[in-house]
């Protein structure tokens, strides 16, 4: 069954945390562009990325898998998130609150499609 990746809430949200993160990692020192910088920007993009690309599978399982990968790059981005907070005292709060609510309803949309 495939779904319209752009009506999805998930796919809206996993963008705007894209978004953000592209706008924090700015913030970073330059040093950080082949390390850090590169990685949230990649896990980031993770997100939107392989919900859009499951959307296109033909059963709602192959769909999950790409929603499961979704939801992984999210624990690896809050992951840096908290070494970026950490390590340089930026404010990622408000990424971290995203990405648990994001967590909370891929969680949920993944149930679903399961049943």
């Amino acid at each position: 069954m495939k779904h319209n990746f752009r009506e999805l809430k998930i796919w809206q949200n996993a963008m705007d945390i894209t978004v953000k993160t592209y706008l924090l990692s700015g913030e970073l020192p330059n040093d950080e562009r082949y390390g850090l910088k590169s990685q949230i920007q990649r896990s980031s993009v993770s997100l939107p990325s392989n919900i859009a690309e499951g959307s296109g599978r033909t059963t709602d399982k192959d769909f999950g898998k790409f929603i499961d990968y979704s939801l992984s790059s999210s624990y690896e981005l809050e992951t840096q998130m908290i070494l970026i907070n950490r390590i340089y005292q930026l404010n990622t709060e408000q990424i971290i609150s995203e990405l648990t609510e994001f967590q909370k309803m891929t969680g949920s949309f993944r149930n679903k499609l399961r049943m």
